[in-house]
């Protein structure tokens, strides 16, 4: 294709809503995309479930950035304060990608709770990743304050699980 056409094409596709655009002949091969392109992806989770466990209504349930389970942590009045106050305690982050879940199983007590204690040994919660259960130590000392991630939600890589007031 002559580079006069390629960029009459561009021209086009740029006055267009088209988001991508591919081209092939025997010569030839063109693939234009747009800055929308990469804006329109989806990207859509499914979670997987312990066996013996209900999956969530998730059309039902409302998305909230953070399980509160009364948690000692006061109230902020703007970003700021909150970003402070966030800064007081340790973080515990997921090692790796997969599913959250604060019990061995759902007829068993969460491994911890807002206001615990926990040691630098203790298991804190499981992530499911490729049908593997894997325990997350707490690596720190201190008290529970706020659980980040509500039980049976998929977590990312370094994603706050738990944040811990030191001890």
């Amino acid at each position: 294709m002559e580079f006069e056409k390629i960029k009459e094409l561009i021209k086009l596709i740029q006055k267009s809503k088209i988001s991508e655009f591919k081209y092939e002949d025997e010569s030839s091969k063109i693939c234009i995309r747009t800055k929308s392109y990469s804006a329109q992806k989806e990207v859509i989770v499914q979670p997987s479930v312990m066996p013996g466990m209900q999956m969530p209504n998730i059309a039902a349930t409302p998305v909230a950035p953070a399980v509160n389970d009364n948690a000692v942590a006061p109230a902020a009045t703007n970003n700021t304060e909150s970003a402070e106050e966030a800064n007081n305690y340790i973080e515990i982050k997921s090692p790796m990608v997969g599913t959250f879940y604060r019990s061995a199983s759902p007829d068993k007590p969460a491994f911890i709770k807002v206001g615990d204690t926990i040691g630098g040994d203790d298991t804190v919660c499981l992530i499911e990743a490729m049908k593997l259960f894997n325990e997350v130590k707490a690596e720190v000392e201190g008290r529970i304050v706020k659980v980040m991630v509500e039980d049976a939600s998929p977590v990312e890589y370094g994603q706050v699980l738990f944040l811990v007031e030191p001890a």
